[in-house]
């Protein structure tokens, strides 16, 4: 194999200028007539004849005089179907590369200049040689340019996810979240939900803090704001979930007033994923007792360093696992279920410790009534987590929701006949500990006046329930009863013509509910739009619990004044920036600069 030619600058007196392919071979192009020359042809001998035939030999050019000659339109895109690259393009889009995988893996934007090149220079210098080492130095990876690289593939992505939303056949649906970051500001995110050729498709829409207070009323204004500093009409939007705070919902709280003043169709949802705190609101008095009790024995341990210290001590002395408690303080909703168990599976252990501290809330957490309250709590929390653990999955729409909260209500009434019995058999913890006949008689009250009331709740507070018979066709077209439907309802027709139809059922039988009514858009739309209008509703705040957790990697006390929006929507969005014509507009940017 013969060696490859190296581009040197002074060839540029001869009007050309160098490309680099993809596999890093340097070809000689004739800036005035486009020809691209092999790497057999990258010396003077050469390019000077092509010059002088060609061109009449016209001398005494230099870098300067070239910079200034206009490139045609067509060039970069001809050389690009050749899979050939300036180098200048080369350099831009490694750098856009890299920002890119920085932003994806959530990286602090000065690890390029301060580590990764510092790295690929010693490795490039080591492997390749000293000239791979001198092109790699030419790669611009700032902290600046890094930032400004993010900044312009956020935009691009933010376009697109426009340009969906603005083609969307159907209203969108939006999901929106609140949280204080470390520097108690409060961020606002939210993403949508759309209609994008033949599926339905979630993308992140924004991240902005809420600068003064967090009302309804300020809710309400950042998001309208969104839509209409990007020219979007407000009434794009056919749903939105929220989290069920009081500032965002609540029958007479002002953003759902704001909202259904600017649009009256909107659907207002709350999240399906807090039926823990539903629970705790329920709670009869010694159960909550119980419950605060966990709370403070664990601010007791965590809350105090010398403590947490001694307690580690303490279980690695007796051989005991759990000894690091990954809790939170106020317990969070989350790891609830798992708080608890782990408190009951570590009872004797735990309280051990708190007798060798002489802590005063040794008296009650060693009481027996105690334990059989936490062993019960600890299983309907570990329910619970369940429950909710089934529903954290992108895609999950109301009716999937509402199915698992109605499964899981309908299973109350076979606890209670049980417990009636005193069968503890759904709450294994409990059934472990609970060794009398008047211990089982205590506690079956206290479960039952607890589940009947949490069953009221969660009818009154989720709306839990099927869809209504003359609806339920959405779910599956085939096996639903015609006779449901009213005869004057006019997709009873296409229903009926759908039915008949062996495609179709094929269809449904392998395609995902979503994604069959998108596909059944340009046949049979007004079936599809009815369907679609039930399915893109989001269910959950999921991906905005999500998008908290990309915030904790990128709110750090070192990069605690990053601007985090253009981060997190390029480190969470599915869409890839449109690279090519990023770095034609910013050529196109530089050449009129010059």
């Amino acid at each position: 194999m013969s060696k490859k030619r190296k581009w040197d600058d002074d060839y540029v007196r001869y009007w050309f200028t160098c490309m680099t392919e993809i596999d890093g071979t340097q070809r000689p192009q004739c800036v005035l007539c486009n020809s691209v020359f092999s790497n057999a042809d990258l010396r003077p001998s050469k390019l000077s004849d092509h010059f002088n035939r060609q061109h009449g030999g016209i001398g005494g050019h230099d870098l300067s005089s070239l910079k200034h000659v206009p490139t045609p339109a067509d060039q970069s895109e001809t050389l690009k179907t050749f899979g050939v690259a300036s180098q200048e393009d080369a350099l831009l889009q490694a750098s856009y590369q890299f920002a890119y995988l920085c932003a994806k893996e959530k990286n602090p934007h000065t690890i390029a200049e301060k580590l990764v090149k510092p790295c690929a220079l010693e490795i490039a210098q080591i492997v390749l040689g000293p000239d791979a080492q001198k092109k790699l130095q030419q790669v611009p990876l700032s902290d600046d340019v890094i930032h400004s690289r993010i900044d312009e593939m956020s935009q691009d992505i933010l376009q697109q996810v426009l340009e969906d939303i603005k083609a969307s056949p159907l209203k969108v649906g939006i999901q929106l979240a609140e949280t204080t970051d470390m520097d108690d500001c409060s961020q606002l995110m939210a993403f949508v939900r759309y209609i994008r050729e033949r599926e339905i498709v979630e993308e992140f829409l924004f991240c902005e803090p809420l600068q003064l207070t967090m009302k309804g009323k300020d809710v309400f204004n950042l998001f309208r704001d969104f839509f209409l500093k990007h020219k979007i009409a407000l009434d794009v939007c056919g749903s939105v979930c929220t989290d069920g705070a009081s500032t965002m919902l609540g029958e007479n709280s002002e953003f759902v007033c704001c909202v259904k003043k600017e649009v009256p169709h909107i659907v207002i949802t709350h999240c399906l994923l807090n039926p823990h705190t539903l629970v705790t609101k329920t709670l009869p008095t010694k159960l909550r007792d119980a419950l605060f009790t966990v709370v403070r024995v664990i601010n007791f341990i965590k809350g105090r360093a010398p403590n947490h210290r001694l307690f580690q001590a303490f279980f690695e002395e007796i051989g005991i696992e759990y000894s690091v408690l990954l809790f939170h303080t106020e317990m969070r909703w989350l790891s609830r279920g798992q708080i608890l168990t782990h408190i009951f599976e570590m009872h004797e252990e735990i309280n051990q410790f708190l007798h060798h501290q002489s802590s005063s809330l040794v008296d009650g957490f060693e009481n027996k009534e105690f334990k059989i309250h936490l062993a019960y709590l600890a299983d309907l929390f570990k329910h619970l987590n369940e429950l909710s653990a089934s529903m954290q999955r992108t895609g999950m729409n109301t009716v999937s929701a509402r199915e698992k909260l109605s499964a899981f209500v309908r299973k109350f009434p076979f606890w209670l006949k049980r417990i009636e019995k005193r069968n503890f058999t759904n709450f294994p913890f409990l059934e472990e500990i609970v060794v009398s006949d008047n211990e089982a008689l205590c506690i079956a009250a206290e479960i039952t006046r607890h589940l009947q009331q949490l069953s009221s709740f969660f009818h009154g507070y989720f709306s839990v329930g099927d869809l209504d018979e003359a609806s339920k066709w959405i779910l599956d077209p085939f096996l639903f009863n015609l006779d449901f439907v009213d005869d004057g309802y006019l997709v009873k027709n296409d229903l009926a013509e759908l039915r008949a139809s062996g495609q179709i059922l094929m269809e449904f039988e392998t395609m995902k509910l979503e994604d069959f009514w998108c596909a059944q858009f340009t046949v049979f739309p007004s079936l599809a739009k009815t369907a679609l209008e039930i399915l893109i509703p989001f269910a959950t705040t999921y991906l905005c619990e999500l998008g908290f957790s990309s915030l904790l990697h990128f709110k750090t006390k070192s990069r605690s004044c990053l601007n985090m929006s253009d981060d997190i929507r390029v480190a969470i969005s599915k869409k890839v920036p449109r690279f090519s014509d990023i770095i034609e507009q910013k050529l196109q940017l530089q050449q009129k600069s010059l």
